[in-house]
């Protein structure tokens, strides 16, 4: 009779912060690079479009001895019963055996691992000397993502806020996100140094921005290739399934592009659209391959950098072993 580990959120939210998180994704990362680490097909279902859909992801780690799934479940009504609108649920198995080791609660496991991946992707593409960071969305990922990016990124001086759909929400819970950021960077023994702001401006906010996290639904392109800058750098992280799009996909023609998985990003990335119109024909590589040096990323202080991240299971793989890896004493173990 096998036992398994299940870990709540709770339970997970006394282990996990973010240099964690960092150092977990990193490590699939370079996994998947070094063909240790792969990704499974992905399985999306939607019930009613942008109310009600499910996906499941899945992949394996070798140098971990794990691999897994995650099923992930979103409903746009669930807040009228009492209810989250995310619902994400993860299986870790022992590549050996194929038993089961752990179930948990995915959902803190994914904005930690979401926001981790942006911030890699400055940390290694971005221009060390930055110092304006644009985040477009305010939502659970775009507070995530700035927090990773201040610590990949310590030269961040300002960070500006933009929510194009709705400024005065943005408004409404600015304070409240500050609390959030700095909470999240003290549990990493960090303080909040840069200086936080909202813009209702857009395209001036583009234009005087060094770095750019995309964190929206979108479905249409809501940042304009003429206010791009040289030497900007996106994170693309909103745009993880077929027909979203943040950029202007023009952007894709003067930029170098590198994906966390190629085939799922020119399927439902980022870069889906920039494929679709012919714009581009290829990545120039993983973000694997950067961090391992196996392939240039930014070589010049003018090149626009491109980071698009589909979000892969691996990085919640990685990141549940390490937090089973710390978790004596913490959740409770049955027989299955």
């Amino acid at each position: 009779m096998n036992k398994i580990k299940i870990l709540s959120e709770v339970d997970i939210k006394k282990i996990l912060n973010m240099n964690i998180a960092i150092n977990a994704v990193e490590s699939a990362y370079k996994q998947k690079s070094d063909n240790k680490g792969e990704v499974w097909p992905l399985v999306f279902y939607e019930y009613e479009h942008n109310v009600f859909d499910l996906d499941i992801r899945s992949g394996n780690l070798d140098d971990s001895n794990a691999y897994g799934l995650k099923l992930i479940s979103y409903n746009e009504n669930n807040p009228k019963v009492g209810l989250n609108k995310v619902n994400a649920t993860s299986l870790v198995c022992d590549s050996k055996t194929g038993q089961p080791i752990a179930l948990l609660n995915a959902a803190p496991i994914t904005s930690y691992r979401t926001g981790a991946s942006a911030g890699i992707g400055a940390k290694y593409l971005a221009r060390k000397d930055s110092k304006n960071l644009l985040v477009v969305g305010s939502g659970n990922i775009a507070i995530y993502s700035i927090v990773a990016t201040l610590i990949t990124m310590p030269c961040i001086e300002k960070v500006i806020i933009c929510n194009p759909k709705n400024y005065n929400s943005l408004l409404n819970k600015i304070d409240n996100i500050k609390v959030d950021i700095n909470n999240l960077l003290v549990e990493c023994n960090l303080e909040l140094k840069a200086t936080i702001v909202c813009s209702n401006d857009i395209e001036t906010s583009v234009k005087e921005s060094d770095i750019i996290i995309t964190a929206t639904p979108s479905e249409k392109p809501l940042i304009k290739s003429e206010w791009v800058k040289e030497g900007t750098h996106f994170s693309c992280m909103g745009a993880c399934m077929e027909g979203k799009q943040e950029i202007d996909e023009l952007i894709f023609s003067k930029a170098k592009v590198y994906a966390d998985d190629i085939n799922q990003c020119i399927k439902s990335g980022e870069s889906q659209t920039a494929f679709k119109n012919n714009i581009i024909s290829n990545f120039n590589g993983e973000i694997g391959d950067v961090i391992l040096n196996k392939e240039n990323g930014r070589e010049l202080e003018e090149d626009i950098t491109i980071f698009d991240s589909t979000g892969l299971f691996i990085q919640d793989l990685a990141t549940s072993l390490e937090i089973l890896n710390n978790s004596n004493g913490i959740g409770i173990e049955v027989k299955l």
